[in-house]
């Protein structure tokens, strides 16, 4: 198994290849067959597969939209914790979801100051994710 590239500000973003580029398109491409088959062939055969295809594209984007909330409660949770273990006088109330989100690629000596600076500076999530110097990265975000 090979090596994983360092996760930076400009690679972290990840890509599920079954959501990306094999569910996602193929919906897609679906509910444009079905669009232009009613175009083509007006009737309620034709108006079932549109339904179809849009609840099939909105039940896609809500599962993976469930797994993302779930994904941010933890790393908000972990964030906090390791925040307060780090910092016990850290202003962990006054950060927000994104923020706390953002600071968990902040490594450890890093991340009082910057959750600090976050706080009172109002930063949002690119600005704390630039503003950090050694990355923390997280390879289990999808």
């Amino acid at each position: 198994m090979g090596e994983r590239v360092p996760q930076t500000l400009a690679n972290h973003a990840r890509y599920d290849p079954l959501f990306h580029f094999f569910m996602l398109p193929l919906s897609m491409a679906l509910f444009i067959w079905a669009v232009a088959h009613l175009v083509r062939h007006p009737g309620h055969e034709a108006i079932a597969w549109v339904v179809f295809a849009l609840l099939l594209i909105l039940t896609i984007f809500k599962a993976r939209s469930f797994a993302l909330r779930a994904q941010d409660r933890i790393i908000r949770l972990e964030e906090r914790l390791r925040l307060a273990n780090l910092s016990p006088n850290a202003p962990i109330a006054a950060l927000r979801e994104g923020q706390l989100i953002a600071l968990r690629f902040a490594c450890d000596a890093e991340l009082p100051a910057l959750a600090e600076k976050a706080a009172t500076g109002n930063l949002n999530p690119k600005q704390i994710k630039e503003a950090i110097q050694t990355w923390r990265p997280d390879y289990f975000r999808v």
